[in-house]
């Protein structure tokens, strides 16, 4: 298939074109840097330098490819910035979807969080209402993931991937990634509140499997949600941290998320949980660095 790829030079989106590409497909990947479009073609691609901020650029590019699928990987995360990351998530994903509808694309396929239902006291599934009435600053987060999900859900194949929280080369769970250094130094508490991970491989791939899955919202996630009581330690412990404090206690929406509907469907993990995942990745990075 002829694919574009938005945010091909991203964590998940560098993994996900060598997929792409190693399954046969023909694929355009956007960057919004020239310093980053070598990587693309080194990766079997074709670069195009894009702001999807800007709504024309995205039609006009649209209009070129013609691709049968779109994959939006797109986010600003950099510099932590969860304002302009939330206005990607409305504006460039209006764009991508409002353009894809002008040349006749069925299907697309968007990253989206997981972390993002109402409050409760089991691990959330895809049929949770989102937590429209969060607080500050929660309340930027749920309102950009809405915009997204709605407007990906418009076109006859809206597919959403509701990623975990990514660990792996490239994340702030990496070794060198900004969590790690702020459990390094003692920041990061383990409490009881609850999360679900996500190997940041297993996130390309299931783009890649969704290339066939059916329209909607997935929870895409390991198999075990746990609470900072129980991967905390665990973590720190492998990167050669301090012992984390303990501290009792959790937000009623940090209840982790059920992966269930996911694999009912097929999709699978390579690292169904966070314990096996971080012990071969950060085992990984300390004797390559």
């Amino acid at each position: 298939m002829k694919i574009l790829l938005a945010g091909a030079t991203g964590v998940v989106g560098r993994l996900l074109m060598s997929q792409l590409v190693s399954a046969g497909h023909k694929v355009t990947g956007t960057t919004r840097s020239e310093a980053r479009a070598e990587m693309i073609t080194r990766l079997g691609g074709r670069p195009v330098l894009l702001d999807a901020l800007d709504r024309d650029a995205v039609l006009t590019l649209l209009r070129v490819v013609r691709p049968d699928v779109v994959i939006h990987q797109l986010t600003d995360l950099a510099t932590r910035d969860w304002a302009a990351n939330s206005r990607l998530r409305i504006d460039g994903t209006r764009n991508l979807v409002d353009a894809a509808q002008a040349v006749g694309v069925e299907r697309m396929i968007a990253q989206s969080i997981s972390w993002v239902t109402v409050p409760g006291d089991r691990p959330a599934h895809e049929t949770d209402p989102l937590d429209l009435a969060a607080p500050p600053p929660r309340d930027e987060t749920i309102a950009g993931v809405a915009a997204l999900e709605r407007a990906v859900l418009e076109l006859p194949v809206g597919v959403v991937l509701r990623y975990g929280r990514l660990y792996g080369a490239g994340t702030w769970y990496a070794r060198d990634g900004w969590n790690s250094e702020r459990i390094l130094q003692g920041e990061v508490s383990a409490t009881e509140a609850v999360v679900s991970f996500l190997h940041v491989e297993d996130a390309a791939a299931a783009a890649l499997w969704a290339l066939d899955a059916p329209a909607g919202v997935y929870n895409i996630v390991d198999d075990e949600p746990a609470s900072g009581w129980e991967w905390l330690p665990v973590y720190a412990k492998l990167i050669d941290a301090p012992p984390p404090r303990i501290a009792a206690g959790r937000e009623r929406w940090e209840r982790g998320e059920s992966n269930a509907k996911a694999r009912e469907l097929g999709w699978r993990p390579h690292y169904p949980t966070w314990r096996e995942g971080f012990a071969a990745v950060l085992r990984t990075e300390q004797e390559t660095g």
